[in-house]
């Protein structure tokens, strides 16, 4: 059972009174201090409050708090827990206090690079409300969904930033509220009536490998800098493009530590704190570029390996110099300015060419740029050996800089690009068809006059038996002898055929 009564304790260093409500839990008292104050002329003997202001005030906020404790049980609670429930069941909370605490927590947690996307995030918010005070109530579905559209020109923004929001939203609502005590200081979650829209697909900025030997072999613009940025741009261009793609950030937290016997091994910033192996990746340096690497190693003082600690403040200022020297190149070259390279051109290079030229498949590619493929699982308890992706990368810098042989480069499609768009058929094109079913060819033929693959799938589904239940799925494999391309399709019987 629960006691309230509103009574003074100490006097102040003023002779005034401070006016507390007294709680009395299972024989366990405690006090919230009011915002009121009393004399001694109105403090009875007994030590009854006799001022009426004071009183109806009072005897208000006990109504209140009677109230919510008759809506929750509170027997197994201790003192403290009550006066917690009491004094937090109203009080509004401030988002933008909180997610500066809880960008805090992720600082410290060493996640700096997923910490600045959500002081972006919010400080975007905060721009558009006007204010650095947002309280949780603000942040209504109505209101949200025009500030998601306010972003709908951007690329990324308009995923990433709402994304983030909504993160700390939901950690808000985990960590303040609590059901079981009914206590509930954010009354509502906007985000069950709003759709994030899908950020753009990424930019294809992969180069032909002509285009990367005109880069690289071309005069540096002329400069009267000690320290050139375009030489800067190329020198750290071509370690990308020459250590399976490595990113900036990667490349300028490296330290002495990481680099033993010719092979650096990092773990990948963007994706360390995701991933089971935290995306460590070892990887060879190629004689190619021993003088470029060389060029940049730190003093014998310095932990770090290069020296881009010393000259730049952050991995951001680094990459953002990186970029400037190589548009000054690209602007040397006459290209437009849309068609400018930036560093992460070379990344994408790197996986087109050793996709397009050195013959390798998706799965290579993706574990020579360290990309988890998939193998999350897999990669955190096999003890990788990464030689594969040494040879292939020694393959793109053999294909790119010693050979004069033409990249494909625009042959390959989108990986996200429907395979049927290349795919081409015509009435004169000699089709073969198949259709498996359990693995084994049950439909079957070679011939010309089909407009689409839809034409070339109902010619095998006539074909196939008659006791295949409905609902299971048959594979129609068809190959155009002309062009010698493949596609495989999936379809159900009682749907696709």
């Amino acid at each position: 059972m629960t006691t309230l009564k509103a009574m003074v304790r100490k006097p102040r260093t003023d002779g005034l009174y401070s006016v507390y409500i007294r709680v009395v839990h299972n024989r366990k008292p405690g006090y919230i201090k009011t915002d009121k104050i009393i004399d001694a002329e109105h403090i009875a003997s007994n030590g009854e409050l006799t001022d009426p202001v004071v009183n109806e005030y009072c005897a208000m906020l006990i109504r209140q708090y009677t109230d919510r404790l008759n809506r929750t049980d509170v027997t197994l609670w201790d003192v403290k827990e009550v006066i917690e429930y009491l004094m937090k069941a109203d009080e509004e909370v401030c988002f933008s206090e909180y997610a500066q605490t809880y960008i805090s927590k992720i600082e410290r947690e060493g996640r700096l690079r997923t910490a600045k996307n959500y002081k972006l995030a919010v400080a975007h918010l905060e721009r558009y409300f006007g204010s650095n005070k947002i309280m949780f109530s603000q942040l209504t579905s109505a209101v949200l969904k025009k500030w998601i559209e306010s972003l709908s020109q951007t690329n990324r923004a308009k995923e990433m930033y709402p994304t983030c929001v909504r993160q700390v939203f939901k950690q808000a609502i985990t960590e303040l509220n609590d059901e079981e005590k009914n206590i509930v200081r954010i009354k509502f979650n906007p985000w069950l009536k709003i759709k994030i829209p899908k950020s753009d697909g990424t930019v294809q900025r992969a180069i032909s490998a002509e285009a990367c030997r005109e880069f690289f072999n071309r005069p540096l613009p002329k400069t009267k800098m000690l320290s050139p940025l375009p030489e800067l741009g190329r020198d750290v261009a071509l370690l990308s493009l020459c250590i399976g793609g490595i990113n900036t950030v990667d490349l300028y937290e490296l330290k002495k530590k990481d680099y033993n016997n010719g092979i650096i091994g990092y773990k990948r910033a963007k994706t360390r704190h995701s991933r089971k192996d935290e995306a460590y990746m070892e990887m060879r340096i190629e004689p190619f570029i021993q003088s470029t690497f060389e060029k940049y190693l730190s003093g014998e003082d310095d932990e770090y390996l290069f020296v881009f600690h010393s000259r730049y403040s952050n991995s951001d200022s680094f990459n953002a110099n990186v970029n400037i020297g190589i548009r000054k190149i690209c602007a040397d070259m006459g290209m437009k300015k849309e068609d400018y390279y930036c560093y992460y051109t070379f990344r994408h290079t790197w996986a087109t060419i050793a996709q397009n030229d050195c013959d390798a498949n998706l799965y290579e590619v993706a574990f020579g740029m360290n990309h988890s493929h998939g193998l999350n699982v897999t990669r955190g308890y096999v003890k990788i050996d990464f030689t594969p992706a040494w040879r292939l990368n020694a393959k793109v810098i053999d294909f790119i800089f010693f050979s004069d042989e033409k990249s494909k480069q625009g042959k390959a499609r989108d990986i996200e690009a429907p395979a049927d768009k290349l795919f081409r058929i015509s009435k004169k094109m000699m089709i073969r068809g198949r259709a498996y079913f359990k693995g084994k060819v049950l439909s079957e033929f070679t011939d010309i006059g089909f407009s689409n693959v839809d034409q070339v799938i109902a010619r095998l589904a006539r074909e196939l038996p008659g006791d295949i239940p409905t609902g299971c799925t048959v594979q129609f494999r068809i190959t155009n002898c002309d062009t010698q391309k493949e596609v495989v399709y999936e379809r159900s019987k009682g749907k696709g055929f």
